[in-house]
């Protein structure tokens, strides 16, 4: 039993101290810092703040000043100036700088207001939309003026109609709580999806490099293959767990020193409740455990490390197609797809995580999957312990699939 917690603590310990550990966990740290800081560190590029001025020709002589005070209302980064300018000479001036663009104010057949912006380029959708805005409200209230409606009907006319939504059933979440669960799901399912796969391929390329370099027949001289494995997903998966608790510290740090006007505040992510992160980190670990034990066989029937990726080619696939139902899922949780294929074990992971996130579904459901996936995680872990110990007594070209059956058989000769 000793041999196999030092195997443990060295995988563990050995991959701890690797560069590409240590880089992975502080730009990730990094990543989920700034993006909870999102909306500060655009204040700091955001041209929204700065003065755009834009030059006015009003070809009706009576459209500047109406038109002025709308733009003040929906977007007061902008600055208008009206110019007697003509439109060569206005050209030339947002060529140099001075202007952003000019703007061209007429009416139309009807005598309805219409307007043309030119610059250099049209790519800021802000000044555009800016524009558009107010030009929809002048026409609005000369409309309003034409049909002789009162300060408060054209309130009534553009109030927007009243909407709410209600959930018959017991338990189920508010509006709010959708919107938190679908921030919150919407991210662990991309950790889930990353991880498992990084993780997995670092077992199989481990297992598949010792091979190569025959420390194999060293290890299994002193310590069982199937110790070996489960020691290896173990000190791995702690070393998965190790990199979980760092970066939900620091995005809890972070989201708990939020304001409350921050975007981050406003979302209420600030009161996820401490279930649905227990669910995130049950199914994380029991969809590594699963996924890594299927990689460990893998990498136990190749010889080289270049054959790792065209034997965890299927696996992978697996994994995507899992997130990508996920994804569905989380604009369509009750889908009878969602429902059927949170039960299959490979999809588990994830989706049993959006179902229970997004829907009040009954606790059996939820045992349901949480057996089904602990049943395939010991099938698979009997399966993949025989595959492993004749897999590991394999050389030369080994990369097929096929191969399996000739592992189980060496296992039962040793």
């Amino acid at each position: 039993m000793n041999n196999f917690w030092m195997i443990l603590s060295q995988s563990y310990i050995n991959k701890f101290k690797t560069k590409a550990f240590i880089v992975t966990t502080l730009l990730v740290a990094v990543v989920i810092i700034a993006a909870a800081n999102m909306e500060q560190i655009f204040s700091y590029f955001d041209d929204d703040n700065k003065e755009t001025k834009i030059a006015v020709i009003d070809k009706t002589g009576t459209m500047y000043e109406p038109f002025k005070e709308q733009l003040a209302a929906v977007a007061d980064h902008l600055t208008v100036i009206q110019t007697d300018q003509t439109e060569n000479q206005l050209k030339k001036e947002v060529g140099e700088g001075t202007y952003k663009g000019y703007l061209l104010l007429e009416r139309t057949g009807d005598g309805l207001p219409t307007a043309t912006y030119k610059a250099e380029n049209i790519a800021n959708s802000q000044i555009t939309s800016g524009i558009r805005q107010a030009l929809q409200s002048l026409k609005t209230m000369e409309v309003a003026g034409r049909l002789q409606l009162t300060s408060e009907q054209i309130q009534l006319w553009n109030a927007p109609a009243s909407f709410d939504t209600i959930a018959l059933a017991k338990g189920a979440k508010s509006e709010e709580e959708l919107i938190q669960a679908q921030i919150l799901v919407y991210a662990l399912l991309f950790f889930i999806y990353f991880s498992v796969i990084m993780y997995a391929n670092m077992i199989a390329s481990e297992v598949a490099i010792e091979k190569s370099s025959r420390v194999m027949e060293i290890l299994i001289s002193s310590v069982s293959p199937v110790k070996q494995m489960f020691a290896k997903i173990l000190g791995i998966g702690l070393l998965g767990l190790t990199q979980l608790v760092i970066w939900f510290a620091v995005a809890y740090i972070t989201i708990s020193n939020q304001p409350e006007g921050s975007l981050i505040g406003s979302l209420g992510l600030k009161s996820i409740s401490v279930s649905m992160i227990m669910y995130a980190v049950l199914l994380f670990i029991l969809g590594y455990f699963l996924y890594a034990t299927i990689a460990a066989l893998l990498g136990s029937l190749v010889s080289r490390l270049e054959d790792v990726q065209q034997m965890m080619t299927p696996l992978t696939l697996l994994i995507m197609v899992g997130f990508f139902i996920s994804m569905y899922g989380l604009s369509n949780p009750e889908s009878p797809l969602i429902t059927v294929t949170s039960y299959v074990p490979f999809f588990t992971p994830m989706i049993l995580f959006v179902r229970i996130s997004l829907l009040s579904i009954p606790v059996w459901e939820v045992a349901l999957g949480f057996g089904i996936l602990i049943a395939a995680i010991l099938v698979f872990g009997v399966i993949g312990a025989r595959i492993y110990k004749g897999g590991v007594l394999m050389y030369g070209k080994s990369n097929s699939l096929k191969d399996m059956k000739k592992a189980i058989e060496l296992s039962r000769d040793n």
